[in-house]
């Protein structure tokens, strides 16, 4: 267990804490990144930085609602002047002439980037490692995965390096670090947050923009001031500071759409969190049946290869470098679709129809509850680009399979870490609902927040 958290400018203050003691004045803005500096280069162990922190911050705007507060940036989003490696060690990255439209998204909420943190290559894996670099590693147990694909920001965040870190999921790479570390990961709906460029031009948006922080407060204060519902077609999540008073009907799910075992202890995490709702005044019932595809899994493996290829097809390579150095999974998934590419089109049709299918399950219920991940966190190794590829895909598969439903169908859903393991690491429970109804898993957020607060490592 390590973490940066001392009696320094930042303290112990979630975002929205630093953001009003900066406009107090109590702390300047150069005091925070000063402080987060100082942190960041006390956790190098966990090697969750891409290159060094910058001297001087990019500077957001002043008047934003978080003016003052540092943040760093996963490195699959374009800094100005900094390059984007997307987590290979073979790419040819160059610093990019413009910042990207998360880095001036979170600028203009008044963010000051302090850095840029690491992912697996092109985001593809659920654990942040590497072919020769040394991987991400875990703040409560240096020996454990930080989840992936954000798996340097959650780091840092669950370190107390930084309040909050930028952090995007095409198949739960938001919420699996979250639950790793112990942090609230939401992935927003479809639309709800600016599109990566390459989303726009796919045949199924996947990929969601967000934020990993410490408390339910400062992710709803994130979209409150984030939110482009206006733009999308979305219900406004709009200002939330606390729970409704209205109980719903909570549905949950135990077992994974692809049919897998759940382990025991992630069983535990999930029955416990069922258990609290009840008492809390929530109708809790178990759902029997999930109406999705029977073929969802196997689609979205599909998918997800097809997406590997693209990358590995049209990504600029270091000298001397070709196609098959790329890491395991990326090479791996590649030419899996180059044998099964004649199955994309109806692979295609069926995920568009999953949008429907999840949609249904809220005939019943309000809000459906399930593990996030198929077990909990693993050490480092177990998902290594040195596993053999049919090795690392089952352990894949297992491992990431609640989350990817959510990305197909564009719909919210949340990791909260309402359970421990017994080797001591966060466990993550996920709070589902029906695309555009963010507000509703935040309410529920700050009501279990309140009736069960998890540890942080500042504990």
């Amino acid at each position: 267990m390590t973490h940066a958290f001392t009696d320094d400018a930042l303290g112990r203050d979630d975002a929205v804490g630093l953001a009003l003691r900066v406009r107090r004045r109590d702390v300047s803005a150069g005091e925070l990144a000063s402080a987060a500096l100082s942190r960041i280069e006390k956790m190098a162990e966990l090697d969750a930085l891409v290159g060094p922190p910058l001297a001087t911050p990019v500077v957001g705007d002043q008047a934003g609602p978080f003016a003052g507060v540092p943040t760093v940036i996963k490195d699959n989003s374009d800094v100005r002047g900094l390059p984007t490696g997307q987590g290979s060690e073979i790419i040819r990255a160059r610093p990019a002439d413009r910042h990207g439209p998360v880095a001036r998204e979170m600028l203009s909420m008044g963010f000051g980037v302090v850095a840029k943190t690491t992912l697996p290559e092109f985001g593809l894996s659920a654990s942040t490692e590497f072919p020769t670099r040394p991987p991400t590693r875990n703040p409560w147990n240096t020996e454990y995965s930080t989840g992936a694909s954000s798996g340097g920001s959650a780091a840092l965040v669950a370190a107390g390096a930084v309040p909050l870190a930028h952090g995007n999921d095409g198949g739960g790479s938001i919420r699996i670090p979250a639950a790793c570390t112990g942090l609230v990961g939401l992935k927003p709906s479809r639309g709800r947050f600016v599109l990566p460029a390459l989303e726009k031009l796919l045949p199924v948006a996947i990929v969601s923009e967000g934020v990993l922080t410490r408390s339910v407060r400062d992710t709803a204060a994130f979209w409150a001031a984030a939110d482009h519902a206006s733009a999308r077609r979305l219900r406004p999540i709009g200002t939330v500071t606390g729970p409704s008073a209205r109980r719903l009907r909570v549905g949950v799910i135990r077992q994974s759409p692809a049919g897998g075992p759940t382990d025991v202890e992630t069983l535990a995490a999930l029955d416990d969190t069922a258990a609290l709702l009840a008492r809390l005044g929530h109708t809790v019932d178990e759902m029997t049946t999930v109406p999705i595809d029977q073929r969802f899994p196997e689609d979205f493996v599909e998918y997800w290869s097809f997406l590997a290829y693209v990358l590995q097809k049209t990504t600029p390579r270091l000298e001397g470098r070709t196609e098959r150095d790329f890491d395991t999974l990326t090479v791996g998934l590649a030419d899996r679709f180059r044998r099964t590419r004649y199955r994309l089109p109806s692979v295609v049709r069926r995920l568009r129809r999953a949008s429907a299918d999840y949609a249904s399950m809220f005939a019943s219920v309000d809000l459906v509850l399930s593990p996030v991940l198929g077990h909990t966190t693993p050490r480092l190794g177990h998902l290594s680009p040195h596993v053999p590829f049919d090795e690392y895909l089952e352990r894949l598969t297992s491992y990431a399979a609640f989350t990817p439903l959510h990305n197909v169908a564009g719909a919210p859903a949340m990791s909260l870490p309402l359970g421990r393991s017994s080797a001591g690491l966060p466990v993550g429970v996920m709070f589902s609902g029906v695309q555009g109804d963010e507000r509703t898993l935040l309410e529920v957020a700050f009501e279990v927040e309140d009736a069960a607060p998890w540890r942080s490592l500042a504990d």
